[in-house]
């Protein structure tokens, strides 16, 4: 739907600045980056503690874009585009959304809860769709901008929508519900999620009923403080009829009473009473949350009166959802980006930014896409606008499967067609896939699973998942504690903590951070091959090194005399010219640096050399972590001041100074100076307990059950016999080693891994391929998942018991440890 950019005024309260008023808008963005913005696209400058995007406003201007809602104008573009001035950006997208809602009038379901909101919605889509043109939060859009985002995506073909708010502090659903104006609510479980956010559960409960204000329905799961909240809530707000729809296993008051329930062969049967009926049910889940989640969903459909053939034939059709994007290696120097498992227009836009962010150097940008369902366009419009995105994004290469689109397939410059994935997989040989970013985007019924499998590299079956989402949030969340205009440089060595460098890097220039920090140039190297235009300090660079740091256009660390004449030694045969350089001081760390006695020599060789510019001073921090020695980094910091400053003052330049560290930046923000050096905190470690709960785990190893045993009791495990079984033991081995990084003293029952949210102890000595663990207790099976560490047990649980630091634990995960990375 195309909206008239003028009528926006007053529905934003927003001050008009422009000179096309008739311009039409069919496009709303708040990402500077997307390839999609374009003449027609509204965008909204969205300005917080971590980014402003105000600042990119001129190169949105040069690149096409015209139309903006911002609360200032940036200098000297007042007549370069169409601004419309609002006090507050995020809130002004807040009320554009609800404006655009109420434009629509079908049924809205409205989900919210602690945990299950993304599943019960994606089952709900599958369980609806064969009767309803559905719109749906894309993946886990449920904040206070992914909801308006989600809810802009609505066009006129769409019948039913289903939209998940999720909250982390008071006055926040209040916002959400006047933007999704749901008709009928689904409060899923609660449980800790952002209970940091709330006074206590009843707040908490109390907040995500603000969603429901106006429903007519809700529909929840019966317990004594949901139905206490439930009835003050209903007590509150009685402008309209209520019904309140519950169900319980223990409640027999409730609607839906469950009444027995049955585990078998990974499945369960349940038997459920509703209005005096005794019902069967067979659920394809035996794990208690997605029964739950399964439960939920049969209450929405009786509620749209669905006969219980329908419902049986629809639940036990049911399937895990898979809510990211995953990055892997691939075959010939490809990389794989796996969405398979979905196939709508609202999220390939999505997976098409993602797309972008990730792309190789150098590599081209392919597609394979099959039919996409519930765009709420007819198939024309559909695949013209689908054929536009692949246009705006730059694709080398689009590969259709499917007839619908099969059928539009002259729509595509250079694409070739298939009716099924079998076709396609039948001439996959004669594709010749090489040096390819590839995204591999399908519905579920294409099984295009498959086609991962085949153009994924192969490797063995221990990976270390990556969360690049977690990344960004404790990216953001140190960002936030720095003062204005403070620039951050994020450190990426050691293969980004044993995490993944390049890949890492990427996402952190696409948050446009200002400095990547490497120890050796190799590294960086390394990340300028893979494409990275941010400037990368070197910080331990080795004198034969520097040619090739020139040559890559690296910044070293200069920590002697020594290693400056040797670097100007070179840069003169260069002649180069002002070629960055950072100069670190010894404040205490006594590693590297220049101490104070040795400054005189510095500012003599330094002065008035035009070969080389000071970018930055710096120093380490020796115990910024502990709070024992705050004394020593007062120190650090007061003689880092007096050292810096004479450099400054002597040689008459304007340096970038630097000395903290991530512990630093949390506990010495006086002295943030200039820039300040984020490592280990982005990768979620923090040595501070208190902090540590608001950041989030971003590496998680998994492998899985190659065999499992049964020993009698006298039989020994492994070798040296250190494990005796005392009693009947079951053991499963687990493909994972000495060799992959795990540590022989994390063997002997001092370790464990986690096998179905049980502990598994490791039993016997870690092997250089494998260990083995006690599953006596645990329901389990070969090829089942095995959590080396992530939430359970953490690095630093490992750390503790190994008596060593998280970062040893992180960066001694093997290469040959396959990287997975998502979003």
């Amino acid at each position: 739907m195309s909206i008239n950019l003028k009528s926006l005024v007053s529905v934003l309260n927003a001050k008009w600045i422009g000179s096309d008023a008739d311009v039409l808008i069919d496009h709303i963005s708040i990402d500077s980056r997307s390839l999609q913005n374009g003449s027609q696209t509204l965008f909204f400058a969205l300005a917080g503690v971590n980014n402003n995007a105000h600042l990119f406003i001129p190169d949105l201007i040069e690149n096409g874009v015209h139309n903006f809602v911002v609360h200032h104008i940036p200098e000297g573009y007042a007549d370069k585009a169409n601004f419309l001035v609002v006090e507050n950006t995020r809130q002004a997208l807040q009320e554009f959304a609800a404006y655009y809602r109420n434009l629509f009038h079908f049924p809205v379901i409205g989900l919210t809860g602690s945990n299950g909101k993304t599943i019960v919605k994606e089952w709900l889509n599958f369980l609806l769709s064969p009767d309803y043109n559905i719109i749906r939060s894309p993946k886990s859009y449920n904040s206070q901008v992914g909801v308006p985002l989600s809810v802009i995506a609505i066009n006129v073909k769409h019948n039913l929508g289903i939209f998940e708010a999720g909250i982390s502090t008071v006055n926040e659903m209040v916002k959400l519900e006047k933007i999704i104006k749901p008709n009928i609510g689904i409060l899923t479980s609660i449980g800790s999620a952002h209970d940091e956010g709330f006074l206590n559960l009843v707040q908490k409960i109390d907040e995500k009923l603000i969603l429901f204000k106006d429903c007519p329905i809700i529909i929840y799961q019966k317990n004594e403080v949901v139905d206490s909240c439930l009835s003050q809530f209903v007590a509150e707000y009685m402008h309209h009829p209520r019904k309140l729809f519950s169900w319980s296993f223990t409640d027999k008051k409730a609607d839906v009473f469950i009444e027995k329930r049955e585990h078998k062969n990974d499945h369960t049967f349940i038997q459920y009473r509703y209005k005096n009926e005794k019902f069967n049910l067979e659920i394809p889940f035996n794990d208690s949350a997605s029964v739950e989640n399964a439960i939920s969903c049969l209450l929405v459909l009786l509620h749209f009166d669905y006969d219980q053939e329908t419902i049986q034939n629809r639940i036990e059709m049911l399937y895990p959802v898979r809510m990211r994007l995953e990055v892997k290696n691939g075959i010939n120097n490809c990389s794989i980006i796996d969405d398979s498992y979905s196939s709508d227009f609202q999220s390939l836009k999505i997976a098409l930014d993602f797309l972008e962010s990730q792309k190789k150097k150098g590599a081209s940008k392919t597609v394979i896409l099959s039919d996409i369902f519930q765009s709420g366009f007819a198939n024309e419009e559909l695949y013209s606008k689908v054929a536009q995105l692949i246009s705006d994004n730059k694709i080398n290469r689009i590969i259709g499967i499917g007839s619908t689109i099969s059928s539009f397939g002259a729509k595509f410059p250079n694409s070739v067609m298939f009716p099924n994935t079998a076709d396609f997989i039948a001439e996959i040989d004669n594709l010749n896939f090489n040096n390819e970013t590839i995204l591999i985007k399908g519905a579920r019924s294409f099984k295009f699973e498959e086609i991962v499998s085949l153009l994924e590299e192969k490797t063995h079956e221990t990976v270390l998942e990556i969360n690049l989402d977690a990344i960004s949030h404790n990216f953001n969340y140190f960002k936030s504690k720095l003062a204005a205009n403070v620039k951050m440089m994020v450190m990426v060595k050691a293969f980004g903590y044993g995490n993944g460098g390049l890949e890492i890097a990427k996402l952190l220039e696409h948050h446009k951070v200002d400095y990547l920090g490497v120890a050796f140039a190799d590294e960086g190297i390394a990340l300028k091959n893979g494409g990275i235009k941010l400037p990368i300090m070197v910080l331990n660079p080795e004198s034969t090194s520097f040619p090739s740091i020139i040559q890559y256009q690296l910044e070293p660390e200069i920590y002697s005399i020594k290693g400056l004449n040797a670097f100007l030694k070179i840069a003169r045969e260069k002649k180069l010219k002002d070629f960055p350089i950072h100069i670190k001081i010894d404040t205490g760390m006594h590693r590297l640096g220049f101490e104070e006695n040795t400054l005189e020599e510095l500012i003599e060789t330094l002065r008035g050399n035009a070969t080389v510019r000071v970018q930055s001073i710096l120093s380490h921090l020796a115990t910024s972590d502990d709070p024992k020695h705050y004394d020593f980094v007062n120190q650090q910091i007061a003689l880092f001041e007096k050292l810096s400053s004479r450099l400054i003052s002597e040689l008459n330049i304007n340096p970038i100074r630097h000395i903290l560290n991530t512990s630093g930046i949390s506990n010495f923000p006086n002295a943030q100076y200039n820039m300040v050096r984020l490592g280990i905190g982005l990768y979620g470690v923090s040595n501070d307990p208190l902090e540590q709960k608001y950041l989030e785990n971003v590496g998680t190893l998994k492998s899985i059950i190659s065999q499992v045993r049964t020993i009698p009791a006298g039989d020994s495990v492994g070798y040296g016999r250190r494990f005796m079984a005392e009693k009947e033991t079951k053991i499963a081995t687990i493909p994972i080693g000495y060799a992959d990084g795990i540590a022989r003293l994390w063997g002997n029952e001092v370790g464990f891994v986690t096998i179905k949210n049980q502990k598994a102890k490791i039993v016997g000595s870690v092997c250089m391929d494998m260990l083995m663990v006690n599953v006596t207790d645990i329901d389990c099976k070969e090829g089942d998942s095995v959590i080396i560490f992530g939430e359970s047990p953490t690095v630093i649980e490992m750390a503790e018991a190994l008596k060593t630091i998280p970062y040893e634990i992180m960066t001694s995960i093997s290469q040959r440890v396959k990287r997975v990375f998502f979003r």
